[in-house]
């Protein structure tokens, strides 16, 4: 234990968390039970000094801590236990993972297990797999369940683009809102897999829903090519990645407006497509975009589960 972290903040932090946690719980599953929804954020750092987020995935927790240099192992152990006992969750249904406010994506995405806990999350009538072990991200964003459900009232007879595609949730979504075919692209294999994964827990034809592993400006490049064409899109690209084979890198800040005109040039007219970032510090420069109009979203997909506002921003754009 750091000299920072008494033993008597530690109780004093037992009891705030305890009390804050089990109201939530109660509040929150009794709603999204309604609603046949499983996963949910239970707690978002909502108090300074204790530097946690805590999500609950069907009777599991993820408990998470933005480390610091006076962090100690003794105290998050001691709030993970308290956590479990305040919803009597068994120790091995708890899973604890650091965290910092500023995480590269290679660690984000890296393996950190290869337990392979993995189980199957409701969401409305959506299904995700989630491994809770292995990686630091579960393989589902709750913070873009109501995107999400714009996206899927948004698909309907459309041709649907999904960039960065990760595990495929939006994909899922739009399938079951009527998209008649779909292209999700990441350069990741396990994504790729993964995704394919969750098209099939949700009965979608993988013959119209068709998952590439690629760059996505490479997709970009070829599909410009082929002269292909959709009508909805959604763009959620990482805050920043570096390509070191390619020798090339990412910057949401800087390469925003490059990335959205060349997914424009695929939008047949009156298409839509939805941009989403995570980038805490974000600065849009949207307006010389060649589009009809633009609508900022974050308000309205910002969950309720979620204290944090800034956990994402999203916009509307209509082609």
């Amino acid at each position: 234990m750091t000299a920072f972290i008494t033993s008597e903040k530690i109780a004093q932090h037992s009891e705030i968390l305890s009390n804050r946690i089990r109201k939530r719980y109660l509040h929150l599953k009794k709603r999204f039970a309604r609603k046949n929804i499983d996963c949910f954020r239970l707690y978002d750092w909502d108090i300074p000094e204790i530097r946690l987020v805590v999500d609950w995935y069907a009777g599991h927790l993820v408990i998470a801590e933005y480390v610091r240099k006076q962090s100690s192992d003794y105290w998050l152990k001691e709030m993970a236990n308290v956590i479990g006992k305040t919803l009597d969750v068994p120790k091995e249904k708890i899973y604890i993972k650091k965290r910092r406010t500023k995480t590269e994506n290679e660690i984000r995405y890296s393996r950190i297990d290869s337990k392979e806990d993995c189980l199957v999350v409701n969401e409305g009538d959506l299904r995700f797999k989630v491994n809770l072990s292995d990686f630091l991200d579960t393989g589902l964003y709750s913070d873009h369940r109501e995107t999400r459900a714009i996206v899927k009232k948004n698909a309907e007879g459309k041709d649907f683009l999904n960039l960065f595609s990760y595990t495929g949730a939006f994909t899922c979504a739009a399938a079951l809102g009527g998209a008649v075919s779909s292209i999700s692209v990441d350069r990741s294999d396990t994504n790729v897999t993964w995704a394919k994964d969750n098209l099939k827990l949700n009965g979608i034809n993988t013959e119209q829903h068709i998952m590439v592993k690629s760059d996505v400006y490479e997709f970009l490049f070829n599909a410009a090519k082929e002269k292909r064409r959709f009508s909805l899109a959604v763009i959620d690209p990482p805050s920043f990645f570096k390509d070191n084979a390619a020798g090339k890198s990412f910057d949401v800040n800087e390469d925003h407006p490059d990335l959205i005109k060349k997914v424009l040039k695929l939008m047949a007219p009156r298409s839509i497509v939805f941009f989403s970032t995570n980038h805490q510090c974000f600065e849009p420069r949207m307006d010389n975009l060649p589009i009809d109009h633009i609508h900022e979203l974050t308000p309205r997909t910002i969950p309720e589960d979620y204290r944090n506002k800034n956990i994402h921003k999203c916009w509307k754009l209509f082609v």
